[in-house]
């Protein structure tokens, strides 16, 4: 197991006295999975994401990787946030390799692994190229390609697309999907979209209203052995959106 989470709960303090933000969460997640999260909004999704980064420290439970506590940010994990972050003022090539500068391992080998990401993905062109000069499905690939670049084992994706019009987020989420699948990497999103979550993913966690607990979690089976945009053609596709949809319950 390469992800586990027992018991994990989080209160925190806020103006207006303490939050329970995460009740009882459990759940576990195996080497090479994408797995999804989805819950009503200010459910604390992304507070669990950031606790299983290392950055929020949990009140109770533990999150472990390999057996191993989770108390503080490790290169084996890396987080992408909603928005894509890249610096204006540099260029693509040193905005992907920027997490490289920072931990002072920009290493021959490491940086030959980020030209060859670029190359990969279609982005070896615009390496000296600003991002206001790329489109914003371009931007998020550049923002994937530089949480790859120190080669984490982990990704965490905090709705890596909502900043997206609706024809761009299922072209870059699908692109995404098959960035990660290639680079064969542990993968958990969150995500307000439950077609999207169904889309990529393995399986889907449902969280309940705050203080989030479990609702249920969803194995997309067949669904598995589709890409992103051909799981929308099928049937089972609406069943699985009918009963996440109902799980969350969102009108409570």
């Amino acid at each position: 197991m390469m992800i586990q989470l027992r018991n994990a709960a989080l209160t925190y303090q806020s103006p207006d006295g303490e939050v329970e933000a995460l009740r009882d969460i459990s759940f576990d997640m195996e080497e090479g999975e994408f797995l999804s999260i989805v819950g009503p909004s200010g459910c604390g999704k992304s507070t669990l994401l950031a606790a299983i980064a290392g950055l929020e420290p949990l009140s109770g439970g533990t999150v472990t990787v390999d057996g191993i506590a989770v108390t503080e940010p490790s290169s084996r994990i890396a987080f992408m946030p909603q928005r894509d972050q890249l610096f204006e003022w540099k260029s693509i090539w040193d905005n992907v390799t920027l997490p490289l500068a920072i931990r002072h391992c920009a290493t021959p080998e490491r940086l030959a692994h980020v030209r060859e990401l670029l190359q990969r993905y279609g982005l070896e062109a615009f390496a000296k190229k600003r991002p206001a000069q790329l489109s914003g499905g371009m931007r998020q690939r550049c923002a994937l390609i530089r949480t790859l670049a120190s080669q984490p084992r982990i990704l965490l994706l905090d709705e890596p697309f909502s900043a997206l019009d609706y024809q761009t987020r299922l072209s870059v989420s699908a692109d995404i999907y098959r960035i990660i699948r290639q680079e064969n990497k542990t993968a958990l999103l969150v995500t307000h979209d439950i077609a999207e979550a169904i889309s990529v993913s393995d399986r889907v966690v449902v969280l309940s209203q705050r203080p989030a607990v479990v609702k249920t979690v969803c194995d997309m089976g067949p669904l598995r052995l589709l890409d992103p945009m051909a799981r929308r053609d099928t049937e089972i596709f609406h069943t699985f959106f009918n009963l996440i949809w109902k799980e969350l319950d969102i009108h409570e």
